[in-house]
């Protein structure tokens, strides 16, 4: 027998954006359900999934004021002091600093820990209920609400659905809103790897001839390696041995990073961005990757997500808190226009950054050398994207 609820806000997916887009609706006279296919134990307790998230301090504002930094563990928390960026062979480095402070760049965070910290704050408020081990089958969007089909012979009423269920999402499909995906061809490994040269809290990109390795400074000793290589490369590394897979490692990064152990288990993902057409439709809405799924060379994902819940939710709380409805065109509309104009700018810088850095053509090999080079010697330029990069 179908059964039926009521809700003012379904959100499609428990991962950081649609959790982070919850917590920050905590305050709102609002009944939210989040619908998730995943069991409630790993909500709970997320996997380690290799991923480590470059957070800037505007992120880290935002946790704090959501509850969710006092939740993550000092040992999972590691400063990012600065960067660079190597080409080929070259000596030469471009490096990035904090450009108005001695502050960090940011820090980094594994996912799992995010997530971890992030249920724990929403399992406990009083307006939201997660419904786990769920899927949104499909939307019916009517003029006054839409009616969410969800496994189990569940209906569920509201004035709004948002989809944070990926980057390829299924219901931003199935309610005609298209999307710009650009398939780099490759994949991306990530693990832990401990090494005996310290990192003193730099985080190195190096754009290597037929390869992409960034190495992320963790714990002392530790660092997140992240290598990408053609997608037909990456599944043989996957299968060798810790010993073989260390010394693949040092080998690739030349010793750079003195001996190395791996510390983790290996896992890949397909580089694939993504940038919605629309941001909303009738009594619908996208947030994080099914909005914008960036390519991690700048590490702005779920700095994205992050500040994309938050624009939504100043539009939902707007609209909830004057008794309006929180479905109507206006909010959601400027939604997209100020979530556009903050996103649009580095989603297509860091395309055109990815493209060049993956052509091996010996003039683009030039070109890369030359234009880190002025990046360098721009003072301007690079302080520019300093900022944006830690704001």
């Amino acid at each position: 027998m179908e059964k039926s609820l009521d809700a003012d806000l379904i959100i499609a997916g428990a991962g950081p954006a649609g959790l982070s887009l919850a917590a920050t609706l905590s305050d709102a006279p609002l009944r939210i359900l989040i619908v998730e296919r995943t069991p409630l134990c790993d909500l709970a307790k997320p996997k380690f999934d290799g991923r480590e998230i470059a957070l800037t301090h505007a992120s880290v504002r935002r946790l704090k004021s959501l509850r969710v930094w006092d939740r993550i563990a000092a040992c999972d928390i590691a400063p990012l002091e600065r960067a660079r960026v190597l080409n080929g062979q070259s000596p030469f480095a471009l490096q990035f600093k904090n450009p108005h402070t001695n502050e960090t760049l940011g820090a980094l965070v594994s996912n799992a820990a995010i997530r971890r910290a992030l249920f724990e704050v929403v399992a406990a408020q009083d307006n939201c209920t997660i419904l786990a081990d769920h899927a949104v089958v499909s939307l019916d969007a009517g003029k006054n609400h839409v009616v969410a089909a969800v496994s189990g012979d569940l209906r569920v009423k509201a004035k709004l659905a948002v989809a944070a269920d990926t980057r390829f999402s299924p219901l931003r499909q199935a309610q005609g809103i298209s999307a710009r995906l650009i398939d780099f061809g490759r994949t991306m490994l990530v693990c832990r790897l401990w090494h005996s040269t310290p990192h003193d809290g730099v985080a190195t990109e190096w754009f290597g001839h037929g390869q992409t390795i960034a190495m992320l400074p963790l714990q002392e000793g530790v660092s997140s390696y992240v290598l990408t290589l053609p997608s037909h490369e990456i599944e043989p590394l996957v299968e060798l041995s810790p010993e073989a897979f260390a010394a693949d490692a040092m080998k690739r990064t030349q010793g750079r990073w003195g001996r190395m152990e791996l510390a983790s288990t290996r896992h890949a993902y397909p580089l694939v961005a993504v940038y919605a057409d629309r941001f909303f439709s009738a009594r619908f809405a996208l947030v994080g990757d099914a909005a914008v799924g960036m390519h991690p060379v700048t590490a702005h994902g779920y700095n994205f997500g992050l500040s994309g819940a938050c624009r939504l939710a100043t539009e939902l709380r707007r609209s909830a808190t004057r008794g309006g409805d929180i479905g109507r065109v206006d909010g959601l509309r400027r939604y997209e226009r100020t979530h556009r104009r903050a996103t649009w700018p580095l989603f297509a810088a860091t395309n055109v950054l990815a493209k060049l850095y993956s052509d091996e053509r010996a003039p683009m090999r030039l070109a890369r050398g030359a234009g880190l080079r002025l990046m360098q010697a721009a003072s301007p330029a690079r302080h520019m994207l300093e900022a944006r990069l830690t704001a």
